[in-house]
């Protein structure tokens, strides 16, 4: 809607089947996804909900699916990294990669999405107010 170009990146039993339909590119290849990218967003690695084996071991999710240094470099030069947290480090970020403020944008986006759902809170809470009247 924006112009973006969105690609979703991830190993086949973790991206839903009809992903392709959702107006994105899906990559299962990491190298592959991320060619061209300007920002990377690296999503939590729920392994709460995780019942049956998803992935073999965090280890070699991260091994093959983490965001560090190298697979950084596969994006554009300059690429940001965001991560809406909380963050499994080690498992779908590195921390020498997360906590780089050249490159990440984690910091700011929780702090920013704090006061986001501030707003938003208040505003509901205003029209409810409203409405009661």
């Amino acid at each position: 809607m924006m112009g973006a170009r969105v690609r979703l990146i991830g190993p086949p039993t973790l991206v839903p089947g009809d992903a392709d339909r959702w107006g994105c590119e899906v990559f299962h290849d990491m190298r592959e996804g991320l060619r061209g990218c300007d920002v990377v967003m690296m999503l939590r690695l729920q392994l709460e909900r995780m019942e049956g084996a998803l992935i073999p071991s965090t280890r070699e999710y991260f091994r093959f699916w983490g965001l560090d240094r190298e697979k950084l470099s596969w994006a554009n030069p300059g690429a940001k990294v965001m991560h809406p947290g909380p963050m499994n480090r080690g498992v779908e970020i590195d921390s020498d990669v997360a906590d780089d403020l050249t490159v990440s944008l984690i910091q700011d986006q929780v702090e920013m999405g704090v006061a986001a759902r501030m707003a938003v809170l208040a505003a509901l809470s205003a029209r409810l107010d409203g409405d009661a009247a």
